[in-house]
């Protein structure tokens, strides 16, 4: 299998990570003109799952180093294999909250509060599980990309043509989705062999564990995604009857977001092996703001923004920049 041998790979891997992360909801953006959010979520979780099979294959079954895809499923004992999948479950979970909150309190309170929460408290729980990095430089870079993620909310508050309360449920379920979605990395990590040429007997590899996590996604969505679709959190219920009546293009286009989510995964994945899992997960989550640069330059959606916006954006970016910096020089 291939296997990320030197920290400058794994910065690139990171960044690549962070870009897949940042942009896979553009595919739901494009979507969202004739496919409801709950059916384009299935094909969103099955593109996961088939690239996260693709993958161990792939890379995961070439090469004379480590142990192949499959060999390493075959000989994987119940905890390993229940952690990659308690990961999938939970990102699952947090996900689902952080697009609910999204739909009750808006893109500008909810999204910087979940993603805000993972960032800081994902990179806490990572550091703590298996320290790796100047601890100094990569909390300073995440201090400063936290802020940053705090300006574009503020950006984004500017862009309401009046003040609205915001719903305190909103909030509510955007701290518990980010909470969750702080945890998710952990479990998945926490599955995987620390020695990836040898890996310790019934641990897994990173190409079994982010499939076993796709998994995970998989079947709770059974569960999740059915609920949603039976009680939506705007709208009316949407059935399975309109799923399959969607077009190739609807489906396709889900299919392709599930991808690049899984992209940036497994990519981070695969990169904490030299950069650590903290550094990894803490670059990855800055798709905030990779969010907001597609957000700027492709949607317009600050296009008609008052004058005294676009200040605050020229900040996001430059403390965006040198919080990345900062992680990124924490592994070297």
């Amino acid at each position: 299998m291939y296997i990320v041998e030197s920290y400058g790979v794994a910065v690139i891997l990171t960044v690549i990570t962070m870009l897949c992360w940042g942009s896979w909801a553009n595919t739901q953006k494009l979507a969202a003109k004739t496919w409801r959010f709950e059916l384009f979520y299935w094909d969103y979780v099955i593109g996961i799952f088939l690239f996260a099979g693709l993958l161990g294959h792939t890379l995961g079954s070439t090469g004379n180093q480590g142990m192949g895809f499959a060999e390493n499923l075959h000989q994987a004992n119940w905890s390993s294999l229940s952690g990659a999948l308690a990961g999938g479950v939970i990102f699952n979970l947090a996900n689902i909250l952080i697009v609910a909150a999204i739909a009750i309190a808006g893109m500008s309170v909810a999204f910087p509060i979940g993603i805000g929460i993972a960032l800081v408290l994902g990179v806490i729980i990572n550091y703590i599980a298996k320290p790796q990095g100047d601890a100094l430089l990569l909390f300073s870079g995440v201090a400063l990309v936290g802020i940053a993620i705090i300006i574009d909310a503020v950006a984004y508050g500017k862009m309401a043509a009046q003040a609205k309360k915001v719903p305190a449920k909103g909030i509510i379920i955007s701290i518990a989705g980010g909470i969750l979605m702080a945890m998710f990395y952990r479990f998945v990590a926490g599955s995987m062999a620390p020695d990836q040429v040898n890996p310790e007997p019934g641990m897994l590899t990173p190409y079994a564990a982010v499939f076993i996590f796709a998994v995970g996604i998989l079947i709770s969505n059974l569960l999740f995604n059915t609920i949603l679709m039976k009680r939506p959190f705007e709208g009316t219920p949407v059935s399975y009857t309109q799923y399959f009546k969607g077009t190739f293009k609807e489906h396709l286009t889900g299919i392709a977001g599930g991808m690049i989510w899984c992209l940036g995964m497994s990519l981070s994945i695969l990169a904490a092996n030299k950069a650590g899992f903290a550094i990894s997960y803490g670059l990855g989550q800055g798709a905030t703001l990779i969010a907001a640069l597609w957000g700027v330059f492709i949607w317009k959606e600050f296009k008609n923004a008052p004058e005294k916006v676009n200040p605050l954006l020229t900040m996001m970016f430059i403390l965006f920049v040198a919080g990345l910096g900062l992680i990124i020089l924490a592994g070297s």
